[in-house]
């Protein structure tokens, strides 16, 4: 082919596939098949390696993704992305609206209340029409660039189009013609997510693939995002939402001065909005479209879990401005976890990794919070006992922070008189050992992350053979787990899959496992197993406190495996310390310091630490210092919670911790700081209520760079 010629049909190809892509991910009304959709995308493909120089930041193939990143730079947004108020409280939306009054005197006021779509906030920056940035929220000043991944998003237009030029490339909706010319500069704002049917699907993928599935589709956004290497990213069903403008500028064609009319003027250019907006002139007219919103949103594609109002007015918003963390002129209502009514068929026990017996409702499928529940916790034996739950009952279930399931109530009217009490099984269903009662102050199978190990409540029962094949599986998924040795395809099904082999009998046969062995197991591929290997192999060089807590020591979590990493330089040290020299450790009361003692005086797991050892495992403490008391922020407690900006919460609890403090996993009066991120939860409103300090991550950053500024540091 002519090169003249090539031009001419790559125009056509890219014009036509953004066509196409527009109806399918905007629209959904594909108007070809996926067969002849495929054919014209790779005809384009074959064009752009004949011609190289045809490929352009813009063309249909950049969605691919590129080569792999060695890391995201930073770099700041030109206007700063605000994060919003949350509320439960009817009457907090009447005083938002009250405050609103008060500051805009006189003046007639109109929200916009829209979903607030369950993802993750971005800034994207197109250039004379042409997508040029992508980047994070951060620290609502400056985030993290992943430009790369964004361009991987087929909802996503990477050229904009005006309304009114050639419609086979026109951008717009319907025969919409608001758009006279693409702005020079426009900011867009939006939130990445993942639809319900995407999640699904990628999971299914995941479990045929024998890979651990992943927990919930705002996460795994979340992660993918962060991913340096655009071409995994290019898998993941990623979508965007577009809510908002940062900065713009045009030469002639003006943008709209209200919200409702901009998201008009941003579908136009081919930007995905909200399915539906309300817009309201009061408090009683804003109540009623959320409740609205509520009842609709579960047919929507994605999740929802609340909803955001507005001022419309730009000019307004102005005057009503913001303070330091969010706009004065918008809050996000966010409503409660959604219960549904169902009968208990029956109950099962699961038997988790440290022999913990778990009591879980067998349910006739019901429909909750947009998925099919038909299996929810009961926690354990005392808490049914409490709840009076019996077999046949009639039960209120609901999803504990909108992802667990769990049994909250019974509907005592309903019961008919044949319902029957559960007694829990003498023997433990996986390998027959009669089961013993021991305390713990987790609830059964969720083992205590800061518990201090004091109160022995008897509430538990557990199998006492360490070799029961429930408890192996358990072990070895927890080694592997991410808070763990973070050891990537580690999960439930391989784990199973190598107890079941006999290849993995204890957590140090890990470490003797070849590539071979693993891909030839059901549902294993060779890349698969080269990364899982890869992972065993990295694994070695974690710090000393990842290694404790992934022994699985009952009552050791994550925080008591921290705390113990200060106190000691080596395992050494530490399985030489006595129960007086390990309950002295902060945090470490006198009941996980008998545990602790008795485990590392235990033959098998002496052993096991030999095995390890053997296989090269990092025993030092990076944590430890020798005047652990010293640490600039000594003596103060920090809690997190909600989203951070640039920080993961591991992330931000280790340099905490690093100086010295404590992270806790719940506010009390004595705590010293909240941190709180995006989409804070309970911990936050907790803090207010006891008047506990309240900062962001940049204000933590700031004290752990400057810790005399610290109230109650050491001296």
């Amino acid at each position: 082919m002519q090169r003249s010629a090539a031009v001419e049909r790559h125009a056509e190809l890219t014009a036509e596939l953004r066509r196409h892509d527009h109806a399918y991910y905007l629209e959904a009304k594909p108007r070809i098949s996926d067969h002849d959709y495929d054919r014209l995308y790779h005809e384009l493909l074959d064009l752009e390696k004949q011609f190289p120089e045809l490929v352009t930041p813009d063309s249909p193939s950049q969605r691919v993704g590129g080569a792999p990143l060695k890391e995201f730079q930073q770099v700041q947004h030109a206007l700063p992305m605000l994060s919003l108020e949350n509320t439960y409280s009817r009457d907090e939306v009447k005083a938002f609206v009250t405050r609103l009054q008060k500051l805009l005197p006189g003046e007639k006021l109109e929200f916009v209340v829209e979903p607030k779509v369950d993802g993750v906030a971005v800034s994207l920056r197109y250039e004379h029409g042409v997508l040029t940035l992508g980047a994070t929220r951060g620290d609502g000043t400056t985030g993290d660039d992943i430009t790369a991944n964004i361009r991987t998003i087929r909802s996503l237009p990477l050229r904009l189009v005006a309304a009114d030029a050639d419609p086979r490339a026109d951008g717009s909706r319907g025969g919409v013609r608001t758009v006279a010319s693409v702005p020079k500069v426009l900011e867009v704002r939006g939130e990445v997510f993942m639809s319900r049917k995407g999640f699904l699907r990628l999971n299914a993928e995941r479990a045929a693939a024998g890979e651990e599935l992943y927990a919930n589709a705002r996460n795994t956004t979340a992660g993918s995002l962060k991913q340096l290497d655009p071409a995994l990213v290019a898998k993941r069903p990623l979508e965007v939402m577009i809510y908002g403008t940062g900065r713009v500028e045009t030469d002639d064609d003006s943008p709209p001065l209200r919200h409702h009319e901009t998201l008009q003027w941003l579908r136009a250019l081919g930007f995905r909005t909200a399915d539906r907006t309300w817009l309201c002139q009061s408090a009683e007219e804003l109540i009623a479209a959320i409740d609205e919103l509520d009842q609709v949103r579960r047919g929507f594609a994605y999740d929802t879990d609340g909803a955001v109002i507005k001022l419309n007015d730009f000019a307004q918003r102005e005057r009503a401005g913001h303070t330091a963390k969010a706009p004065r002129w918008a809050m996000a209502y966010k409503y409660a976890a959604e219960q549904a009514r169902t009968r208990l068929k029956a109950i099962t026990i699961q038997v988790g990794r440290t022999g913990a017996l778990t009591p879980v409702a067998e349910l006739e499928p019901v429909l909750l919070a947009g998925s099919t529940i038909a299996r929810a916790t009961l926690h354990n034996e005392e808490d049914m006992r409490r709840k009076d739950i019996r077999l046949g009952d009639c039960v209120m279930i609901e999803k504990a922070g909108e992802v667990i399931p769990a049994v909250v109530g019974v509907v005592k009217e309903q019961r008919t008189g044949k319902e029957q009490a559960f007694r829990f099984p003498a023997t433990c269903p996986e390998c027959g050992s009669k089961v013993t009662r021991s305390g713990t102050n987790a609830a059964a199978g969720l083992e205590p992350q800061e518990s201090d190990g004091a109160e022995e409540d008897n509430v538990v029962w557990r199998c006492p053979n360490p070799d029961c094949p429930a408890q192996v599986r358990g072990r070895i998924e927890h080694w592997c787990s991410r808070g763990a040795m973070d050891i990537e395809g580690g999960g439930e099904v391989l784990a199973a899959q190598l107890v079941r082999s006999g290849l993995v009998l204890d957590v140090a046969d890990l470490y003797k496992l070849s590539v071979p062995e693993v891909a030839a197991l059901e549902r294993m591929g060779e890349k698969s197993a080269q990364n899982f290997i890869a992972g065993i192999e990295a694994s070695k060089r974690q710090d000393l406190w990842r290694l404790v807590f992934g022994l699985g020591i009952l009552h050791v979590g994550a925080g008591v495996a921290k705390a113990l990493g200060r106190a000691f330089p080596s395992l050494d040290e530490l399985r030489a310390a006595s129960v007086d020299q390990l309950a002295a450790v902060r945090d470490v009361g006198a009941v996980i310091a008998r545990s602790t003692f008795q485990w590392f005086n235990d033959g098998r797991n002496r052993a096991l630490i030999e095995r390890l050892r053997k296989a090269e495992l990092n025993f030092q403490s990076a944590l430890y210092h020798p005047q652990s008391a010293a640490g600039p922020l000594s003596g103060l407690t920090f809690v997190l919670t909600g989203t951070l900006p640039s920080l993961t919460r591991d992330e931000a609890a280790t340099r905490i911790e690093a100086a010295g403090a404590k992270v806790s996993g719940s506010v009390s009066k004595k705590t010293s700081y909240v941190v709180a991120g995006d989409e804070a939860g309970s911990k936050l409103e907790k803090a207010r209520k006891l008047g506990v300090k309240v900062i962001d991550e940049a204000e933590m950053l700031r004290l752990l760079a400057n810790p005399q500024t610290a109230a109650g540091t050491s001296k």
